[in-house]
């Protein structure tokens, strides 16, 4: 069993029957991107990044947003040391390896965008001066996606900088009476422990990158990707991101599941956890958004499958 099965194996102690949430977690740790997890209140988004975070022996923070949180109150601020004689740099909370951003909408967009350099390019700038965050750095984002009141939608650009959106749902029955259960006496949470370190998950991110994605399905992912550009119900298609994020993801998708090679099913899978919310519909409005996820399908449909070679 590899790390990544381990870590899935750990986090499935707590998080019961979403299995494919767990991979998809791991496959952008992993990938070097982030998480955008929309979903209803209760359904587990912070036990989940909670239990994730437990499994691995690395820093985690959670940062609670508000309408009054100042960008100062994530990066650190430079305050005057009297016993020193100088100026001191104090590091906020997102210098840490696993960040949970809870309830991230609710922040003003000056807030959010402070987020914005330390998700893409690993590092805080502030003063003048640039602060290199530790590896790895991942941010497990939440949003409640049906109260409007004190909340603020993310920009596109925000938006851009998370790998993947997904949802976790609502468990089935029977997985619900086994989460019962499970809470009877006290939380699982309690008792996880790390089942890696934070160098293992760094290795990974180094090792991925070996995973072969052919030709073929390289034209096949820009194929996905150019549709969207020029699709007649699309006014904003996928950027050169959204190709590259696509491209790493698949290859981390095979990695975590023990291939050398990347699948086309890899791909299908993938693409519209990726690219739904990095496109804008025309007249879009606050219902068309769930409408993103079906054109995607769609897109992927209307094209031919690459064939596999031996």
């Amino acid at each position: 069993m590899n790390i990544a099965s381990t870590i899935r194996k750990n986090v499935s102690k707590v998080i019961l029957g979403k299995d494919e949430i767990i991979d998809l977690l791991m496959t952008a740790l992993i990938s070097g991107g982030h998480i955008l997890l929309e979903d209803v209140p209760g359904v587990g988004k912070t036990t989940l990044a909670k239990a994730l975070a437990k499994s691995i022996s690395c820093d985690f923070k959670r940062i609670q947003f508000t309408p009054d949180l100042l960008p100062t109150d994530l990066t650190g601020i430079n305050y005057f040391n009297q016993k020193a004689g100088e100026f001191e740099f104090r590091k906020g909370p997102l210098f840490t390896n696993i960040l949970l951003a809870d309830e991230i909408n609710r922040a003003t967009p000056r807030t959010q965008s402070s987020l914005l350099e330390c998700m893409e390019e690993r590092q805080i700038s502030v003063e003048g001066c640039t602060y290199k965050l530790e590896k790895p750095f991942f941010v497990l984002a939440t949003q409640n996606p049906i109260e409007n009141y004190g909340t603020f939608p993310l920009p596109e650009a925000q938006l851009d900088r998370f790998l993947m959106k997904i949802k976790m749902g609502y468990p089935e029955r029977v997985e619900e009476q086994k989460i019962l259960d499970l809470f009877d006496k006290q939380s699982p949470l309690e008792d996880l422990e790390a089942v890696c370190s934070s160098q293992d998950i760094v290795n990974m991110q180094q090792q991925f990158g070996e995973v072969v994605v052919n030709k073929d399905l390289s034209a096949y992912i820009l194929d996905i990707v150019e549709i969207t550009r020029n699709h007649e119900s699309i006014e904003l298609g996928a950027s050169p991101r959204a190709s590259i994020a696509l491209y790493k993801a698949a290859q981390a998708y095979a990695y975590i599941n023990e291939r050398k090679y990347v699948r086309p099913d890899d791909i299908i899978y993938l693409a519209p956890y990726i690219l739904s919310h990095r496109i804008i519909l025309k007249g879009l409005s606050k219902h068309r958004r769930a409408e993103a996820t079906t054109l995607v399908n769609e897109i992927i449909s209307s094209l031919p499958v690459p064939i596999e070679k031996a």
